[in-house]
C-alpha cells in the first residue's frame, strides 16, 4: 500500500459567522432554547413521519437486502476570522438531506438526495436496493425510539448566537497576541461552530435523533526577529457550550501560540539516528491515533490490510500499556451520544494489559467477526456511507512520573508536538514533523529542536514503549479533522508522558560522520 497523508487538519484561515443571512433562506433555524430537544425536528421542519421512514425502508429492501437505514442530516455551520484585528471573512453555510444504504452481505448500496421529498426520498431507497437481486424484505412494523445520554448539552443553540457577540472574543485574541511578544508582526484569530442535527431509523425498528455540536476558537501568529520569520497556531475547542470561551482560555490559547512561535528562535536540529524519544502528554496521542489506531480499525482488519488482523488476543505491547477508544467523555470533539448507524456512544478497550483484546466495529464488520457493534460507525455526512472510525483514543496513564522518564534517558528528544504526518495503515510505517520539542541531554530537557522528523513503525513503536507516566492529558482542539476513504471526521485523542526506546530521528548529520 503506498505512502498517504493520514492527517487532514481544517485550514485555520476559514472564517466564521453570517448567522442573520441564514436565518433569511432556511426555515426552522431560529428555535428558542425552550425548542432545542431533539426529538421531532425532522417531522416538523420537513414532513418526515414514521410512515415515510417505513416506505422508504420497505423500497430500499425491495430487491432482497439484509438491512437497511436512514441518514437524514441538518447542518448550519458558521465562521467568522480576524486578521490583524479587522474581520477578515465571515460566512454561513447549511447542507440538508438524506443518505440511505442497504446491505447484503458485506456489500452496500447507497442513495441520496438533498431534497427531502417523497420523491426523491424513495428514489435514493430505490437506487440504495440495487446491491441486492433476490425476494423483497420488508422493515420492522414499529421504530423504538433511542433514550440517549447526552454528552455535550447545549445552555443555547448555536443559531441564537449573534455574530456581534463572537467579534469580541476574536478581537481579545488580536490584542493579547500583539501585547504578550513585540516580536509578533501578524495574528489571525478564527471562530467557528457548527450545529449538526441528525435522525437515523433502521430496517431492524431502531430510531434516534440527536443535536451534535461542534466549535473552535484558534489563533495563528508570525513572529519576526533580525530578519527571521517564525510561525505557530494552537485552538481551543471540541462539542463545547459557548460558555466554554472564558478569559482563561483566551489567556492560555494566547500563550500558547505566541510562546510555541518566540520559542522556535533559539531551536536548533538534534544529531539524527536512533535514539530514544519521550512523547508529552496530550496533543502526541496523534501519533497513537495515525499509526495504531487506525490499524485496529476492524475494516482494515476484515480486509487482511492492517498488521493487527491476526492479532485478537495476543501481546501487542508491555502489561502496563492499556488503550481506549471511546465516545463518551463530555464535550471530547470525538464524543458521540450516538454514532451513525444508530448504536449509542460507548466505551471499547483495545489493547489491555498489552493484549489486543477488540477492534473497532461498525455494523457490518460486527456481523462478519460475529460481535456486538463497538459504535464506530461513522460518515462525514449524508453523502457518505459509515465505516468504522475512530472517536477519543488515547493510552492510559501507567505508574512512572515524568521525571522519571525523562531522568532516565542520556541522550533523545522530548517531543511536545507533532504535524505533516504520512502512514502506511497496513504496515504502519509512519514519519511526523516535530513542530515542537526539546533535546534530552543527561536525563534532563535542554535546549529546544525545529526541523526534525521522527520516523518508525507503529506496533513496532508500541512494542518499544517501556515506560508510562501517570499524567495523561487529552487533545483539547477543535480544529482537527482525521482522513480515510475520502471522509474527514472530527475525532480526539491522548496520550500520557511515554518512553519509546528506539526511534529514528532524522535531524542534522550523525556526529563524526
Amino acid at each position: 500500500m503506498g505512502s498517504i497523508s493520514r492527517r487532514d487538519f481544517l485550514s485555520a484561515s476559514a472564517a466564521a459567522g453570517g448567522t442573520v443571512a441564514l436565518a433569511q433562506i432556511v426555515p426552522g433555524v431560529w428555535l428558542s432554547s425552550a425548542q432545542a430537544a431533539t426529538a421531532g425536528f425532522f417531522e416538523s421542519e420537513f414532513g418526515i413521519n414514521d410512515g415515510l421512514c417505513k416506505r422508504a425502508l420497505d423500497t430500499a429492501l425491495a430487491k432482497g437486502g439484509d438491512f437497511a437505514d436512514l441518514y437524514f442530516e441538518h447542518t448550519i455551520s458558521n465562521w467568522v476570522s480576524l486578521e490583524d484585528g479587522k474581520v477578515d471573512r465571515a460566512f454561513a453555510g447549511i447542507d440538508v438531506g438524506v443518505g440511505i444504504r442497504t446491505v447484503k452481505g458485506d456489500q452496500t448500496g447507497y442513495g441520496f438526495t438533498q431534497q427531502l421529498t417523497e420523491e426523491s426520498i424513495l428514489a435514493a431507497a430505490a437506487t440504495a436496493a440495487t446491491i441486492a437481486a433476490g425476494a423483497p424484505t420488508t422493515s420492522a412494523r414499529k421504530f423504538i425510539q433511542l433514550s440517549l445520554n447526552n454528552y455535550y448539552p447545549l445552555e443555547t443553540l448555536f443559531t441564537e448566537i449573534s455574530l456581534s457577540s463572537k467579534l469580541p472574543l476574536l478581537k481579545k485574541v488580536n490584542e493579547q497576541c500583539f501585547a504578550l511578544s513585540n516580536l509578533i508582526i501578524k495574528v489571525n484569530a478564527t471562530l467557528h461552530d457548527q450545529q449538526k442535527r441528525i435522525m437515523i431509523v433502521t430496517s431492524d425498528g431502531v430510531k434516534a435523533e440527536d443535536i451534535i455540536p461542534r466549535n473552535y476558537i484558534s489563533a495563528s501568529v508570525v513572529a519576526e526577529k533580525d530578519g527571521k520569520q517564525e510561525r505557530s497556531g494552537w485552538n481551543y475547542g471540541g462539542r463545547q457550550a459557548y460558555s466554554y470561551f472564558t478569559p482563561e482560555i483566551i489567556d492560555s490559547l494566547t500563550h500558547q501560540v505566541v510562546n510555541r512561535a518566540v520559542i522556535l528562535f533559539e531551536a536548533k536540529q538534534p544529531p539524527a539516528g536512533e535514539m530514544p524519544v519521550v512523547l508529552g502528554p496530550g496533543v502526541t496521542g496523534i501519533l497513537l491515533h495515525e499509526a495504531i489506531g487506525h490499524g485496529m480499525e476492524a475494516d482494515f482488519n476484515r480486509k487482511g490490510i492492517s498488521t493487527y488482523a491476526t492479532m485478537i488476543g495476543k501481546k501487542v505491547a508491555e502489561p502496563f500499556v492499556n488503550i481506549v477508544d471511546e465516545g463518551i467523555t463530555p464535550h471530547q470533539l470525538g464524543s458521540v451520544n450516538v454514532d451513525d448507524e444508530g448504536v449509542p456512544g460507548q466505551r471499547t478497550m483495545l489493547v489491555e494489559n498489552g493484549i489486543l483484546t477488540s477492534y473497532l466495529h461498525d455494523r457490518i464488520s460486527a456481523k462478519y467477526y460475529q460481535v456486538k457493534p463497538t459504535g464506530n460507525g461513522r460518515r462525514q455526512s449524508y453523502q457518505y456511507t459509515p465505516i468504522p472510525r475512530m472517536r477519543n483514543t488515547y493510552m492510559l496513564a501507567g505508574d512512572s512520573t515524568p521525571e522519571e522518564i525523562i531522568q532516565s534517558v542520556d541522550k533523545g528528544i522530548y517531543v511536545e508536538d507533532v504535524s505533516n504526518g504520512q502512514v502506511k495503515i497496513g504496515e504502519g510505517d509512519f514519519a511526523f514533523f516535530v513542530s515542537q520539542g526539546k533535546l534530552i541531554e543527561n536525563g534532563k530537557l535542554t535546549a529546544p529542536i525545529k526541523d526534525v522528523n521522527i520516523m518508525g513503525n507503529g506496533p513496532k513503536m508500541l512494542q518499544n514503549v517501556t515506560m508510562v507516566a501517570n499524567d495523561l492529558e487529552m487533545y483539547h482542539g477543535g480544529a482537527g479533522a482525521c482522513g480515510k476513504d475520502g471522509q474527514a471526521m472530527p475525532v480526539s485523542f491522548g496520550l500520557p508522558t511515554c518512553l519509546v526506546k528506539s526511534m529514528t530521528v532524522g535531524g542534522v548529520q550523525k556526529q563524526g560522520a
